[in-house]
């Protein structure tokens, strides 16, 4: 299933969810199922941002993006951490309300059916997504399929309270745990934002995919000195890959760019979708220190 495909299929299981979480607060009146079903409004709008933001990225570079779009799925990322902390206010501002007047909870098998029904359906399609999304590179996708998660858990957390609450009678247990969903969602949300910053900072990728990197240019580095100021960052599905090549003062050109090509090509076989630029020069901007050498 594409990218796209698995981004229209999250809208219409939020949907669903929602529609679910919905009739589960309808049954009961519980504040806790409110806070679930609030959630779930936000995952149907981030879905929407997601579809939009994988459509953006996927356009190819033009004259006023040379180097992609790639970026455009960072901030459908960061819009849905913002969202979830929006969430979570609104959560609090009902467990508030819960707190000064608490009401007995309705139908409580019913309603608790249903939202474990919603729960299971997201369970399932937040597993879809994290894996897809990982493999795809999408960082929307797993920020999605992050947030299910999250979503999974805080709500067997509201199953869990709602129970002590109907068994023991103490209502106040219904708004204490719509509380500790909302503060769960916060910190859910502030996390999807700071990853999602770091990578529209340019974080390089992480230290064992640069390891492999190093090796690759090393191994394919022959008839080169080295190789220095290696640099990389990624961007969606993209890994901007850059460094200097020092060659032997006699190198021509033609064997020159054969040691790039070489290096290009094994680099792309690691990273399919790796963007790489090298920069040639000649043996007296050796840098040893820190430099890759050739394999023997």
């Amino acid at each position: 299933m594409t990218t796209t495909k698995l981004a229209i299929g999250s809208i219409f299981i939020g949907i669903a969810v929602l529609g679910l979480k919905t009739l589960a607060y309808w049954l009961t009146g519980s504040v806790a199922l409110l806070s679930d079903a609030l959630e779930s409004t936000v995952n149907v709008a981030t879905a929407i941002a997601a579809l939009i933001a994988i459509r953006i990225a996927a356009k190819p570079a033009d004259a006023e993006h040379p180097y992609g779009h790639h970026k455009a799925e960072y901030f459908s990322a960061v819009l849905e951490g913002v969202m979830i902390i929006i969430a979570a206010l609104l959560i609090f501002r009902e467990a508030f309300r819960g707190f000064l007047a608490p009401l007995p909870i309705d139908a409580p098998a019913e309603g608790l059916a249903v939202n474990m029904l919603a729960t299971a359906i997201n369970g399932f399609w937040a597993w879809v997504l994290i894996t897809r999304g990982r493999s795809g590179k999408s960082p929307a996708l797993v920020a999605d399929g992050k947030h299910l998660l999250a979503d999974v858990f805080t709500s067997c957390g509201v199953a869990v309270g709602f129970l002590l609450a109907v068994a023991t009678g103490w209502w106040l247990l219904d708004p204490a745990m719509a509380a500790l969903v909302a503060l769960h969602i916060l910190w859910s949300g502030s996390k999807i934002v700071k990853d999602s910053l770091s990578s529209l900072m340019d974080e390089t990728v992480p230290e064992h995919t640069l390891q492999d990197i190093r090796r690759v240019i090393a191994a394919e580095a022959g008839g080169a000195m080295e190789a220095h100021d290696l640099r990389t960052r990624h961007a969606g599905i993209a890994t901007f890959i850059d460094f200097h090549l020092v060659v032997p003062g006699e190198t021509t050109v033609f064997e020159s760019h054969e040691i790039c090509d070489r290096i290009e090509k094994s680099l792309k076989d690691l990273l399919e979708d790796a963007k790489v630029t090298i920069h040639v020069e000649p043996e007296h901007k050796l840098k040893p220190s820190g430099a890759i050498l050739p394999a023997p």
